[in-house]
């Protein structure tokens, strides 16, 4: 038995959701009982009900699919993290039984080759995700004259000039967002995410650094408006007024819908997974990803420690997850240090750490700059986010006010 079926059957129990959207049907898989189970979970996903363990022991031929012990084992192989590879491998096999089956009966019925080339390109055709028949497809706009289109094309930055020079945050589209340590990017994230779960988007933060515990506390503090000092003991610190003020905070912030994950070094494959679950608990939702931060992402293969070999293969992904999930995402980047030994420490492109695949793959780079960092007498308290690449777009720089102490982001007043 194929232990990539076996894989494949034990995620589909463990997370039912996987069934509505993987690409692969029963008559893919090669052994005949995973074929018949596969289908059971078909008709008993089509009837409303689970598909999990307790569900398929109740089934009346249970004993055709090697009784309660071979379920369990099926259940045993369960790897959601690899379930998109496995897709792709038991699809690849099919493909090849397929033209094995073609050339033999081409062999023995005597085909012309161009017969043949036509059948096996047939088969290399079969993308499983296109379909829509048109009576779907009709279904899908016939109440479109009656409806309010849904404008809801992007999702805001939160801040109106960036807006204008960006559209916001396209779906399919990669944002990096790049600076020094200490510029601010971490609340610049959060301030996007909070913005777009304001306007209706399902923000996921992947925080590969920060425990989720900081994250809120920052969260709590650059909404109230709370010096983020105060948030290690809030009894002793906050101010009445500012106590009086704590549940309507977290009243508004809970109206994101905002979602954290908190581990260290996760891969690509596992913010697909868990973006997936996602998408299925909040169907009526689409989702935005924000990253923190690039270099902090795991890569599939450790590429003899070559650290460029690495980037490329982690921003290729990060691409590719925006466009299959057709949704923004937005990475944070480090600079490296060039930066400190120039005069004007705004930052450049080439201070992208491992830079070239970065430049290539982002559709927009914002980069951050604070006078007030490197100059400390300075009056100026403003944040310059500037616009250095923009597929879209023009490029220019969009100051905003920051206060360092809460981390809150506010438009500067005309």
């Amino acid at each position: 038995m194929s232990i990539a079926e076996k894989v494949f059957l034990g995620s589909l129990m463990k997370a039912e959701y996987l069934l509505k959207d993987t690409v692969i049907q029963p008559e893919h898989l090669e052994s005949t009982r995973h074929k018949e189970l596969m289908r059971r979970m078909v008709e008993l996903n089509r009837a409303g009900r689970n598909i999990d363990l307790i569900t398929l022991t109740t089934l009346p031929d249970l004993d055709s699919f090697g009784g309660m012990s071979y379920l369990s084992e099926l259940l045993s192989f369960a790897d959601l993290e690899r379930f998109e590879g496995i897709e792709r491998l038991i699809l690849d096999l099919w493909k090849n039984r397929e033209k094995r089956n073609i050339l033999t009966v081409a062999a023995n019925n005597d085909w012309e080759i161009p017969k043949v080339i036509a059948e096996l390109d047939k088969i290399n055709q079969t993308k499983m995700d296109d379909h829509t028949s048109l009576q779907q497809a009709l279904t899908n706009i016939f109440e479109a004259p009656w409806e309010d289109q849904n404008i809801l094309k992007s999702a805001t930055t939160g801040i109106k000039k960036l807006d204008e020079v960006t559209g916001g945050f396209q779906d399919g589209e990669v944002t990096i967002v790049a600076a020094r340590p200490s510029m601010g990017k971490t609340d610049v994230m959060l301030h996007f995410a909070k913005m777009s779960g304001w306007a209706g988007y399902l923000p996921l933060v992947f925080s590969l650094e920060m425990p989720e515990k900081l994250i809120t506390s920052r969260l709590i503090a650059s909404t109230g408006g709370f010096n983020r000092r105060k948030m290690r003991d809030p009894k002793r610190m906050l101010s009445e007024n500012q106590k009086n003020k704590w549940s309507d905070v977290i009243g508004e912030l809970n109206e994101t819908y905002m979602q954290i994950f908190d581990g260290a070094g996760q891969t690509i494959a596992e913010m697909r997974a868990k973006t997936r679950k996602l998408i299925n608990q909040f169907p009526y939702k689409k989702p935005i990803i924000f990253i923190d931060y690039l270099t902090l992402i795991r890569s599939s293969e450790s590429y003899g420690g070559n650290a460029h070999l690495q980037v490329t293969e982690i921003s290729k992904s990060i691409k590719t997850m925006a466009k299959d999930f057709n949704c923004p995402v937005v990475c944070l980047a480090q600079l490296n240090r060039s930066v400190e030994s120039r005069a004007n420490k705004r930052p450049m492109m080439s201070d992208i750490r491992e830079s070239g695949s970065v430049e290539q793959d982002a559709d927009v780079i914002l980069f951050l700059y604070r006078e007030a960092y490197y100059d400390k007498e300075t009056q100026d308290r403003s944040l310059e986010i500037i616009v250095s690449k923009n597929r879209n777009g023009p490029v220019g720089t969009i100051a905003v006010n920051y206060n360092e102490y809460t981390g809150k982001i506010e438009e500067k007043k005309e």
